[in-house]
């Protein structure tokens, strides 16, 4: 095993603690009768070239719901999926032609709620081959990398807001390039580099 495959696998034993879109909103209140719709999202690391890097893609603008947004590969659980694992390595095949059988499945990441009703799994593993990139025609705009130790980076995570229904919200962004990296994606990473750095 290598090192940084034992340092997250170490990490994700420690039952770190839960994130959600409202972290950084304290007085939202949610109803309690909320049902959350299960979804699995891949932290794809690739571990083949000079430095470590995490897949992530651009959402096509085209799309009803969060148009242009950054994002792991992953989507809800259908009904045909065995777990959350299984449906982020089914919409990271369709998404961006990731082979089902080339990650290797380290663990996983609390469920995040987020705030459009989603309990979304992080399914982290590496990725220590090639492969041939094809973004979906109308869902994926774009498929890039960003470094792992860039997303790591405590220090370079912002905290921003904006007004949403009537109410101002709070949120994490970690820019990378041109890349505007906020919400929810950019809540996870914070998680998971919160939780490697506590290692």
């Amino acid at each position: 095993m290598s090192a940084l495959a034992a340092k997250i696998t170490k990490a994700l034993t420690r039952n770190p603690e839960a994130t959600s879109d409202f972290d950084l909103n304290p007085g939202t209140v949610l109803p309690v009768e909320r049902e959350l719709r299960s979804a699995g999202v891949l932290i794809g690391i690739e571990t083949f070239d000079t430095v470590p890097q995490v897949i992530l893609t651009k959402r096509s603008s085209a799309l009803k719901h969060h148009p242009g947004q950054i994002a792991f590969p992953g989507g809800k659980v259908d009904a045909g999926d065995r777990d959350v694992t299984d449906a982020a390595l089914r919409e990271a095949w369709e998404e961006i032609a990731l082979p089902r059988d080339l990650p290797r499945i380290l663990g996983q990441l609390p469920a995040h709620e987020t705030v459009t009703g989603f309990q979304v799994t992080p399914v982290v593993a590496l990725i220590e081959r090639p492969f041939e990139v094809r973004a979906e025609v109308g869902e994926v705009a774009e498929v890039f990398r960003a470094p792992l130790a860039h997303v790591l980076d405590i220090e370079r995570y912002q905290i921003q807001s904006r007004r949403w229904r009537k109410t101002r919200r709070h949120y994490f962004t970690v820019p990378f390039g041109p890349y505007y990296i906020w919400g929810a994606t950019a809540r996870m990473l914070r998680g998971f580099a919160s939780m490697l750095d506590a290692t």
